[in-house]
């Protein structure tokens, strides 16, 4: 999906500054992690990646790209999916700059999603633990084959123990579709991956003040959510207390972050610097937040959503967003269907995983635009 670009002066953030908000874990960088970034357009300029991690005094971390299907990192300008090919990459990187950031690059097809998934999963010289997925559009655009398609390749990267997380969509509960109804965004929909929604951050003093459920309006855009009309509930949600309406599957997102554009990130494309949101920004966010749990547990999280489902209140893992709305469904207590289980505290998540001990790998089998 396109990065939001901030339409009016607001408050803007580097990734560091909202990764510190979050209290991500101090004394993990990454290290011995790589991060597979999937990209169907666009590309970068390295001298814009050299300038843009100097500015925030860290190391620059390790990037290279791969060719899928023939595509291949091409920079333009920064009206175009440049934007987001930097806002991923920027993101993670300064999240966790020791980890190595490899960027697949593959045609914007149904046939180039896939292959550029399956070459990230199965990569055996980078070896991704982590995959982040900016891209995805409603499910109604996307054939059942398809997504049934992309969903096996994403149990087969459960099996191998990589995390996948993907952007649950910028246009509110509607995901865009003017027929009146509800949808959710695919790949985001696939239980299979960490559905990341997006929240508004509001800090003072380096703190968190107040944060809400993403939602500027029909222009400015709103974080993605629902329940899927592809996959049903899945056990560790229903385990949760989550009931889907009537005909409704798969409850999204599963987690959130800052998205909102007022709120957005600081980020150089093509020698500008730009202040972006979407709930593209929360993908690179949280798998740079994953790098950084893998790095301190030790061992990959892999398919972490069972985990998360079932961490106890007390841990306080999360920061539960309970005001705000998506449009057709609104923030509340726990988890729902604008904000899922919430935004991450970090060092806390990284206790609760901690003590919880066993994490799931998943099992192999439980029965393409822009978003």
């Amino acid at each position: 999906m396109s990065p939001q670009a901030a339409a009016a002066p607001g408050i803007s953030y580097t990734p560091l500054q909202v990764a510190k908000l979050y209290k991500f874990p101090a004394g993990a960088d990454g290290v011995g992690q790589t991060i597979g970034i999937l990209e169907l357009g666009g590309g970068y300029r390295p001298a814009d990646l050299t300038n843009y991690f100097a500015s925030l005094g860290i190391k620059q971390p390790s990037v290279t790209s791969v060719s899928v299907d023939r595509a291949e990192n091409k920079p333009t300008n920064a009206n175009s999916a440049d934007g987001e090919v930097c806002l991923d990459i920027e993101i993670c990187g300064a999240v966790a700059p020791g980890a190595k950031i490899v960027v697949y690059f593959a045609p914007n097809t149904s046939q180039g999603f896939q292959d550029a998934l399956t070459t990230a999963i199965h990569d055996a010289t980078h070896k991704p633990s982590v995959i982040s997925i900016s891209w995805g559009g409603p499910e109604s655009t996307w054939t059942a084959q398809a997504m049934t398609a992309f969903d096996s390749a994403a149990q087969d990267a459960a099996a191998l123990g990589v995390t996948i997380c993907a952007a649950s969509g910028d246009n509110g509960s509607s995901d865009g579709v003017s027929d009146g109804a509800n949808h959710v965004d695919f790949p985001s929909s696939s239980p299979h991956i960490l559905a990341c929604g997006g929240t508004s951050l509001q800090s003072a003093n380096g703190n968190i003040t107040s944060e809400s459920v993403w939602n500027d309006g029909a222009k400015g855009g709103a974080g993605g959510g629902g329940f899927s009309n592809q996959f049903p509930l899945p056990a560790w949600q229903a385990s949760a207390n989550i009931k889907p309406p009537s005909g409704g599957g798969r409850g999204v997102p599963d987690v959130s972050a800052d998205a909102d554009p007022q709120t957005g990130y600081n980020v150089l494309v093509d020698g500008k610097s730009l202040v972006f949101g979407g709930t593209s920004a929360v993908a690179p966010l949280w798998s740079g937040l994953i790098a950084l749990l893998n790095q301190k547990l030790g061992k990959p999280l892999g398919f972490l959503q069972p985990a998360l489902y079932s961490l106890p209140k007390s841990a306080a893992a999360f920061h539960d967003i309970t005001t705000g709305s998506i449009g057709a469904f609104s923030a509340a207590p726990g988890w729902d269907a604008a904000t899922g289980l919430g935004s991450p505290s970090g060092e806390n998540l990284l206790q609760a995983l901690s003590a919880a001990g066993s994490i799931s790998s998943g099992k192999r089998r439980q029965g393409a635009a822009p978003a």
